[in-house]
């Protein structure tokens, strides 16, 4: 059996923690004015010009990277099953998460950029611009690990398991609660509810400062890829709610994922 070629990791995150930023930077513009010229795709979510503006510099700067990489973005055109699933390693893209939260000007959106490898997110860019905070990581078998880059200081993540008798500390969308969420969180007694806008859930749990994540509604790959794979380096684990086995990528023909749980304490997990 052919050996897979080793991916150039290390020297991959840090062209994505630049790019990352340089997206920021393009989305911080738009975010400056009087007028974002707001409009809604089919899906009926909203699309402003920092979408837009985002997803052509990464675009770019990953044909740059990694020629032979195929792209696939939340805002780039519809790539059909039968091409997608011939696709071994790709960039899995969201310009913009949380656009709503762009939208209402709170500052909790992020830009988040996956690579994925046979269905496995091994390495993951989150950048919030307006906190100018980044999250980083690379989980695979040849190297794990995942920082914090926050005003100039890089620091190393790991999640914290919730200690007997502690409080649940959960995390839940500003904009998609569920009362599914809500039957969910009965098993979790006593616990603490608070509100995160996009990935930056994931962040917070990899940093230590919650237990769990539990989403019970649609969610996009691109919504989660680049926070798995930071997660998963911290010692954390996204797993599907359903079959409790962790959120693979590109393998069926919706984009969607399944409920899921993303936990900093996988054996803490109410069965």
């Amino acid at each position: 059996m052919t050996q897979q070629p080793q991916l150039p990791l290390k020297q991959y995150l840090a062209a994505i923690e630049q790019t990352a930023v340089e997206a920021g930077e393009v989305i911080m513009d738009v975010y400056a004015r009087d007028d974002f010229n707001v409009s809604l795709k089919g899906d009926e979510s909203p699309l402003t010009a920092a979408d837009l503006a985002s997803h052509h510099l990464i675009d770019e700067q990953l044909v740059r990277l990694s020629p032979d990489l195929p792209i696939l973005s939340e805002e780039s055109d519809t790539v059909d099953w039968h091409t997608r699933r011939q696709w071994q390693t790709y960039w899995l893209v969201d310009p913009l998460d949380g656009t709503k939260e762009f939208i209402e000007r709170n500052g909790e959106f992020t830009v988040n950029i996956a690579l994925i490898d046979r269905g496995v997110p091994v390495l993951g860019v989150i950048y919030a611009p307006v906190q100018e905070l980044l999250y980083s990581g690379i989980h695979s078998p040849q190297l794990s690990r995942a920082e914090k880059v926050e005003q100039g200081q890089r620091q190393p993540l790991q999640v914290k398991p919730r200690e007997a008798g502690q409080t649940w500390l959960m995390l839940g969308s500003r904009h998609h609660h569920s009362t599914a969420v809500d039957d969910y969180l009965k098993d979790y007694q006593p616990f603490d509810l608070v509100p995160v806008g996009s990935s930056l859930k994931f962040g917070v749990l990899a940093e230590g400062r919650a237990h769990q994540y539990p989403r019970m509604g649609p969610t996009g790959e691109w919504d989660t890829a680049a926070g798995q794979a930071i997660l998963e380096a911290a010692g954390g684990a996204v797993i599907d709610f359903h079959t409790r086995q962790p959120l693979r990528y590109n393998q069926k023909a919706s984009l969607l994922n399944p409920d899921f749980i993303a936990t900093a304490d996988l054996e803490g997990l109410v069965s």
